[in-house]
């Protein structure tokens, strides 16, 4: 391989949420990034940035919203125009303008739990309210229940739908037909979907990502894409993202509330960092993808043969596996803190993504398969002391 996704970078110490909000004998695969050295032609497009010694207010060039469109189209056969794209400096920042712009306070709000917990979040600190279409759990995998999914639309006014596409945390890549019918029953019910895509282009062999918003006119005049670069090339402390609204409209309404929110300045590596990423490094993508199906692959056979009493979710998508422990018999809160006291191990309990989760944990593989092998073994042998104990 071109890239050496082997190599092992210290990041402790250098102000590293995931790392040094850790304790020092612990091993972190939690948070949502990667212990992956970026394309080294990100990195160069930064050192070039800052060898020009001068950071003032930025503009953002043609190029950067080339790049965009171009990785729609290359990527997703999806053409999207300039006047779509919204660039702000998150996916979070973004939702909660979203909320703002098209609700009022006590609003209801539809999301798919478990899920991102960052949708309760921002949903509630816009004081409107959570409506759970619960996902259903069956035969190591998800899928939607389209029947509660009406009912809850029809019966709570809901004003807006907020779709993981693909699905933090349970990994589901929504086919074509699923997504059409939320979509339509979303049309029926006059509800505005707002789709989260962060996750698109980490899918695994086998699986199609689909664009919301490509699969009709109306769908795509009927939502807001939200999505970055971050996910994908590990850039997320550089804050550049994009919204995608095709609707006029709807995206009059939003710029009114994203320049009140002051959330569409970019920062200057940012832009820079994503138009290199889309126009100069799939091929290191590519290579990830690869590396992250190795990675997948052994940490699912190494669950199957060393801890049988676990069971990992069919994953479809993004490098967050999720892992049914229902047969240990303990919380996934209870559990995540002894993992991390006595397996020196961190990773997220299913509970924080809603009260459905809490049969399951969400653990990261983007590191090198050595870091992943050290936190497999912490896993075994933290379970095994923790079943000693509790019995």
């Amino acid at each position: 391989m071109k890239y050496n996704f082997d190599k092992i970078i210290n990041r402790k110490n250098t102000n590293c949420y995931k790392w040094d909000t850790t304790k020092e004998d612990v091993l972190p695969m939690w948070v949502a990034d990667m212990d992956f050295e970026v394309a080294p032609k990100i990195i160069d497009s930064i050192i070039k940035k800052a060898q020009h010694g001068v950071f003032g207010y930025t503009m953002i060039p043609k190029e950067y919203y080339e790049a965009e469109i171009y990785w729609w189209k290359k990527k997703y056969n999806f053409e999207i125009k300039k006047e779509w794209i919204e660039p702000t400096t998150g996916v979070i920042p973004s939702l909660s303008s979203i909320i703002q712009t098209f609700c009022e306070s006590g609003d209801k709000i539809l999301i798919q739990s478990p899920v991102y917990h960052y949708f309760n979040i921002s949903i509630e600190n816009n004081n409107c309210e959570v409506l759970n279409n619960n996902l259903i759990y069956e035969n190591n995998n998800y899928k939607i229940d389209f029947e509660d999914f009406e009912n809850k639309i029809r019966n709570n006014k809901v004003k807006l739908f907020i779709l993981s596409n693909p699905h933090n945390p349970v990994g589901r890549v929504w086919n074509k037909n699923e997504l059409k019918k939320m979509g339509e029953l979303c049309l029926k019910y006059n509800v505005l979907v707002i789709s989260d895509e962060i996750h698109r282009d980490l899918v695994y062999k086998n699986y199609c990502y689909t664009p919301f918003a490509s699969i009709s006119e109306e769908f795509l005049q009927n939502s807001i894409t939200c999505t970055s670069a971050s996910k994908t090339f590990n850039i997320a402390g550089l804050k550049a993202s994009n919204i995608i609204v095709a609707n006029k409209n709807l995206k009059v309404k939003l710029n009114k509330v994203l320049n009140r929110n002051e959330i569409k300045s970019l920062n200057i590596f940012g832009i820079d960092s994503l138009t290199t990423a889309y126009l100069h490094c799939e091929d290191w993508l590519d290579e990830l993808l690869i590396y992250l199906e190795k990675n997948k692959d052994y940490l699912i056979d190494y669950i199957k043969k060393e801890i049988p009493e676990l069971e990992v979710v069919k994953p479809e998508a993004t490098y967050l596996l999720w892992i049914d422990i229902s047969k240990l018999n303990i919380s996934s809160t209870k559990l995540a803190n002894k993992l991390e006291n006595i397996g020196k191990i961190r990773i997220i309990s299913g509970g924080t993504f809603g009260k459905n989760g809490d049969n399951f944990i969400r653990i990261n593989i983007a590191c090198p398969l050595k870091t992943l092998k050290d936190g497999l073994n912490r896993l075994k042998n933290g379970i095994n002391q923790i079943k000693t104990l509790e019995n």
